[in-house]
C-alpha cells in the first residue's frame, strides 16, 4: 500500500486472525503481524501529523455537504461501502454487525449523516460521527423520557400508487379505485408487477413481464413480435384495450394496437374481473394498466447497453432530476434504440422509443405532470402457424421446425409509428377536496402485410394419399391492413374525504370522455405460391387482394361515475355506479354508406373487506362491465351488439405485520355476454355467453435474508360457452384455457454482489381455441434464468428466457398450430451515476 494512502487510514488491524473493525474508504488495510503494524502505524502518524489535521478538516467539511446518492437496496455491508466511498468518509464496522442484514435504498441529495440514517433505517444500527470526521457503526440507541433525537428529513421515501417500488412487493395501487389505496383494502383481485421484477426476469415485452402473474395466459397465440396478446380469466384483454396511466388505449378489433415499452414502465397493475364502473369500456376478464416512469426529485442518470441473440443490439438511457433551484420543475427523459433480427426469417425487429416528461409543482397543493412518448417499430412479424399434421399430429416428413419461416421476406412487414401527449393535473383545494384532470391525445399509424399458410397441404400425388410429398407443400394467401388511429381521452375527478361519526368516506365523482377514429383498409384474399414447409424456397410473388373492409370507424363515449370508499372499525367497503353513453359510426369508402349505433348502460360495483389486525383481510365483491363494439357484421353490414359482463368474487389477503410478505387467494364466477370471435378468414361473428369459474393463488415473500420468491397458481375448472347461435360451440371453451397453470420465480443475492435467479412456468394441457384441435395440446414447462453482478456503479446481468430452448405448442385452431417463443438470451450492462 502506498505510504500516503496508509496515512489516511485509521489503524484498525486484524489480530491473531480474528476480524477486528473493518475500515472502509477507497483503500483498506490488510492484516499484518501485530508488531509490524504498530510500528508502521506509529511512523505514519508521526510523519503525517499535519496531513491528518488537514484530512480531519476535510472530513468535517464533507459532513456538512449534501451529495447525490443512488445506492440500491441490497446486502448491508456492500451498501455501506458504496455510501462511504461516495461520501469520501472513513467508516468502521464489523462483519458481525452486518451479516445477514439488508439495507434500504438511498436515492437523492443528503449529507453523509442523512444518507447513513436512510440506509440504516429499521436495521437496529446507526452511524456515529467521530471527532476526526469518520464514522463508526454502533447499535441504535432507544429514546426514553424526554430524550429527543435530531430530525432527519427523507424525501420521496414513502410508497405511493405511482412511485418506484424497491423490490417485488407493492402495497399500494390506484387501478382498483382511481385513488391511492392500500391493495389490502381493495375488494377485488389485483396484482402489481414492479420495475425491479421486470428487470430481474429479463422481460422486454409487456406480456413477458406478466408471465408470473396469476390468471393470465401471456402466449395465447404463440410467438408474436407484433402485439402483446394476453388472456385474463379466459378472455382477451387486448380488446377493447390496455391502459396507460389510467387512460384507455382503445383498440378497434383491428391491427393498429397501441404499444407500451417496458423500459419506460414504473409498474404494471392487473385488475382482474369487470371494472366498467371506473373505466367504462373494459372486458370482463380484467384490465392491464401500465404506469409510466415519471420525473423524480432525486437525480437519476442511467445508461444501458444490451446484447442478445438474433443480432440484438440496444442502447437505452434514463435521466431525471430538478431543473430549477426551488425544486418546482422536474424532468425525465427515457429512451432506447434497438437493432435486431427475427429468429426464423431474419427480418428486422427494430424499435426506437423516447419518452420526455415534465413535472411542475407551483405549490405544495398543485402538481402538473406532462407525459409524452414516440415509438417507431419496424418489424417483419414472427406470427405464423403450421398444420396440425406435423406439429400436434404425426407427419411422415417429421415435425415442422419453429425456426422455419414460411412467409415471404420481400412482402412481410409490420411497421408502426405511434406518438402520445398528455398530462396529469392534481390540485388540493383544502383538507377535504382534491380535483384531478388527466388527458391524452395520440396517433397510431400501422402498415401491415404478411403471407400466411391456410393450414392445408397442396396434394401433389392424389393417386397415393399417403405419399409423404402430399404433406410438405403449404397453401398460402396474402393478408394486409393499413390503419390510422386518432384517440383523445380525458378524465375529470373530484375527491372528497369526509368523516361522519366513526365512518370515514372517500368520495370520488368523475366524468370521462373518449373519442377515437380508425381509418382502416383490410384484405385477406391476396395470393401467394405454395411453399415447402420443410425446405422453403421464397418465390416473391405475393399479390395483395381486394379490401373487404375499407371504412372509417368513429367512437364517442361519455361516462358519469361515483364511488364511495367507506372505513369504520376494521371494515372497508367500496360502492360505485356508472352511467355510460356511447355512439359509433362506420362510414364505408367503398359505397359511401354510413351506419350508426348508440348504446346506454348503467354498471355497478360493490365490495366489502374485513381488516384483521393480524394482517388477514377476507373480502367479497360484485362488479360489472360494459363495452360497446364498432365491429361490423360483414353479412348484415351493421355493428354487432355491445358486450357485457358480471362477476362475483370471494378472496383473502394476508400481509403479516412488520414483514415484506404478501399472500392472496380468490375464487370467482364470471360471465361474458355477446362475445365476438373471428373465423379462419378473419371475419367477425358474435356468440352468446361464456362462463368462467376458477381459483387464483399468489404469494411474494422472503423466506431468508437476500432471497425472494414470487409464486402464482391458477385453477380454472370451467371456461365454456353456455349460449351461442352456433349449437356446436355450446359446452366448449372459447379461448384455450388450461385447467392448471403455475409459476414460481426465486432469486438470491450473495454478499459479494452476485445474484442468481431461476423461474419455472407451467401451462397445463387443453384442446385449443374453441376446442377445435384434433388432439389434446400437451402441457409444458418453461424455465427462465438470471445471473447478475452489482459492483460500484455497475449492474451486469445475463437473462435467459426459455432456458432449455424447449419447443412447445401454445395454441391450435381450425387445423393450424402455433409454436411458443424459443430461447432468448440477453446480456445487459447498466451504469448509474
Amino acid at each position: 500500500m502506498p505510504a500516503n494512502e496508509n496515512q489516511k487510514s485509521q489503524c484498525n488491524i486484524q489480530l491473531a486472525g480474528r476480524p477486528a473493525n473493518l475500515v472502509y474508504q477507497p483503500f483498506m488495510l490488510r492484516p499484518v503481524a501485530h508488531a509490524v503494524a504498530m510500528a508502521l502505524c506509529s511512523l505514519a502518524l508521526y510523519v503525517a501529523l499535519p496531513q491528518q489535521v488537514m484530512a480531519q478538516a476535510s472530513s468535517t467539511q464533507n459532513a456538512n455537504e449534501r451529495q447525490t446518492y443512488n445506492i440500491p437496496a441490497g446486502p448491508l455491508a456492500a451498501a455501506l461501502r458504496s455510501l462511504a466511498s461516495t461520501a469520501n468518509v472513513p467508516l468502521t464496522f464489523t462483519a458481525d454487525q452486518t451479516n445477514g442484514k439488508t439495507s434500504n435504498a438511498v436515492r437523492g441529495q443528503f449529507t453523509p449523516q442523512g444518507a447513513f440514517t436512510v440506509l440504516l433505517a429499521n436495521s437496529g444500527l446507526q452511524a456515529v460521527q467521530l471527532d476526526n470526521g469518520g464514522y463508526v457503526l454502533r447499535a441504535a440507541l432507544t429514546t426514553s423520557g424526554d430524550a429527543v433525537l435530531p430530525a432527519v428529513t427523507v424525501r420521496d421515501s414513502a410508497e405511493t400508487a405511482t412511485s418506484e417500488v424497491h423490490g417485488y412487493i407493492a402495497k399500494r395501487a390506484a387501478t382498483g379505485t382511481k385513488t391511492d389505496t392500500p391493495i389490502i383494502e381493495t375488494p377485488q383481485s389485483i396484482s402489481v408487477v414492479t420495475s425491479d421484477f421486470i428487470e430481474a426476469t429479463g422481460a422486454t415485452r409487456l406480456r413477458d413481464a406478466l408471465a408470473y402473474t396469476p390468471g393470465i395466459n401471456v402466449s395465447p397465440w404463440g410467438s408474436d413480435s407484433r402485439f402483446d396478446w394476453t388472456v385474463i380469466r379466459g378472455f382477451d384483454a387486448q380488446t377493447p384495450g390496455y391502459y396507460l396511466d389510467g387512460l384507455q388505449l382503445r383498440n378497434n378489433n383491428g391491427w393498429a394496437i397501441w404499444q407500451t415499452e417496458n423500459y419506460g414502465t414504473e409498474r404494471i397493475e392487473v385488475l382482474r374481473g369487470p371494472s366498467s364502473v371506473l373505466y367504462g369500456q373494459t372486458g370482463p376478464g380484467g384490465m392491464i394498466n401500465v404506469v409510466s416512469k415519471r420525473p423524480t426529485e432525486e437525480p437519476l442518470r442511467e445508461l444501458q447497453v444490451q446484447l442478445g441473440d438474433n443480432s440484438r443490439r440496444q442502447v437505452a438511457g434514463d435521466f431525471s432530476g430538478v431543473l430549477d433551484e426551488q425544486g418546482k420543475v422536474l424532468y425525465r427523459v427515457t429512451g432506447l434504440v434497438r437493432d435486431a433480427k427475427l429468429e426464423a426469417s431474419g427480418l428486422p425487429n427494430d424499435r426506437a422509443y423516447i419518452a420526455p416528461s415534465l413535472t411542475w409543482r407551483p405549490s405544495s397543493d398543485t402538481t402538473l405532470t406532462v407525459l409524452s412518448h414516440y415509438l417507431r417499430i419496424r418489424d417483419g412479424s414472427s406470427y405464423g402457424s403450421f398444420p396440425e399434421v406435423g406439429t400436434l399430429l404425426p407427419n411422415p416428413n417429421g415435425k415442422f421446425s419453429p425456426k422455419t419461416y414460411v412467409g415471404e421476406p420481400g412482402f412481410d412487414h409490420f411497421n408502426q409509428n405511434q406518438w402520445m401527449l398528455g398530462y396529469l393535473l392534481e390540485h388540493k383545494l383544502n383538507d377535504t377536496w382534491t380535483v384531478r384532470q388527466n388527458a391524452r391525445y395520440g396517433e397510431n399509424d400501422v402498415d401491415y402485410q404478411q403471407v400466411y399458410n391456410k393450414s392445408s397441404f397442396v396434394v401433389v400425388n392424389p393417386g397415393v394419399p399417403d405419399d409423404p410429398a402430399n404433406f410438405r407443400l403449404l397453401d398460402r394467401f396474402a393478408f394486409g391492413s393499413k390503419e390510422k388511429v386518432k384517440l383523445f381521452t380525458i378524465d375529470n375527478q373530484a375527491q372528497a374525504k369526509v368523516k361522519l361519526g366513526d365512518w370515514q368516506h372517500t368520495f370520488l365523482f368523475g366524468i370521462d370522455y373518449q373519442s377515437s377514429s380508425n381509418y382502416q383498409t383490410t384484405y385477406n384474399n391476396g395470393t401467394a405460391s405454395p411453399i415447402d414447409g420443410y425446405s422453403p424456397v421464397y418465390t416473391n410473388d405475393a399479390v395483395a387482394g381486394t379490401p373487404w373492409f375499407n371504412a372509417k370507424t368513429s367512437l364517442k363515449q361519455t361516462g358519469l361515475y361515483v364511488q364511495d370508499q367507506i372505513k369504520w372499525g376494521n371494515w372497508a367497503a367500496t360502492l360505485g355506479g356508472r352511467f355510460d353513453s356511447a355512439s359509433a359510426t362506420v362510414y364505408s369508402y367503398d359505397d359511401g354508406s354510413s351506419t350508426s349505433i348508440s348504446d346506454h348502460k348503467f354498471t355497478s360495483r360493490a365490495g366489502l373487506v374485513y381488516l384483521h389486525p393480524s394482517g388477514w383481510a377476507p373480502y367479497f365483491s360484485y362488479s360489472e362491465s360494459f363495452s360497446p363494439t364498432v365491429t361490423i357484421d360483414p353479412e348484415t353490414n351493421t355493428p354487432l351488439k355491445p358486450e357485457t359482463g358480471r362477476q362475483y368474487e370471494v378472496g383473502m389477503r394476508y400481509q403479516p405485520v412488520g414483514s415484506k410478505s404478501k399472500y392472496s387467494a380468490a375464487i370467482f364466477d364470471l360471465r361474458r355476454q355477446n362475445y365476438i370471435t373471428y373465423t379462419t378468414s378473419f371475419l367477425p361473428k358474435q356468440t352468446g355467453e361464456i362462463l368462467t369459474r376458477g381459483l387464483e393463488l399468489e404469494a411474494a415473500f422472503q423466506p431468508i435474508s437476500h432471497m425472494n420468491i414470487v409464486a402464482a397458481y391458477t385453477y380454472t375448472p370451467k371456461a365454456i360457452v353456455t349460449a351461442s347461435s352456433t349449437p356446436s360451440e355450446i359446452g366448449k371453451q372459447m379461448q384455450a384455457v388450461s385447467r392448471n397453470q403455475f409459476s414460481v420465480w426465486s432469486d438470491y443475492r450473495f454478499t459479494s454482489g452476485i445474484k442468481v435467479g431461476l423461474g419455472a412456468r407451467f401451462i397445463g394441457s387443453n384442446y385449443g381455441y374453441q376446442e377445435s384441435a384434433a388432439a389434446k395440446l400437451p402441457s409444458y414447462t418453461i424455465l427462465d434464468g438470471l445471473v447478475a453482478y452489482d459492483f460500484q456503479r455497475w449492474s451486469l446481468a445475463l437473462n435467459m428466457r426459455n432456458l432449455t430452448n424447449k419447443t412447445y405448442i401454445s395454441n391450435c385452431s381450425d387445423g393450424s398450430c402455433r409454436y411458443g417463443d424459443l430461447r432468448k438470451v440477453l446480456a445487459t450492462a447498466t451504469y448509474r451515476w
